[in-house]
């Protein structure tokens, strides 16, 4: 065997050892474990990532307004905005008045 030729299946014989060896052991120094990091841009596929895409909720105004809100209103925060609850409605603020929204 040339040299060169024998150095290769040393270095591949010791790299295939050590990963056997590693993954009886489990020590994670030649195979390592992979892992999605939450929020990360590189982990398209992550739990939170997916949950987040198809959670998402759309706030539309509509061309409804009121000047004051239905009795037994409660506060509620949806993707940063906050609204009144009535019921099924939704109302924002909208200078001295309140204008019906949609929350898709």
């Amino acid at each position: 065997m040339k040299p060169i030729s024998c150095i290769i299946a040393i270095t591949c014989g010791l790299l295939i050892a050590g990963a056997v060896i590693d993954g009886l052991f489990n020590s994670g120094i030649v195979v390592q474990k992979t892992v999605a990091i939450i929020g990360r841009p590189a982990t398209p596929i992550s739990g939170a990532g997916v949950a987040r895409r198809t959670t998402r909720r759309v706030i539309r105004r509509s061309t409804i307004y009121a000047a004051t809100l239905p009795v037994g209103c409660s506060t509620v925060v949806i993707e940063g905005a906050s609204l009144y609850q009535c019921g099924a409605t939704y109302y924002q603020p909208y200078g001295n008045q309140y204008v019906v929204v949609y929350v898709d």
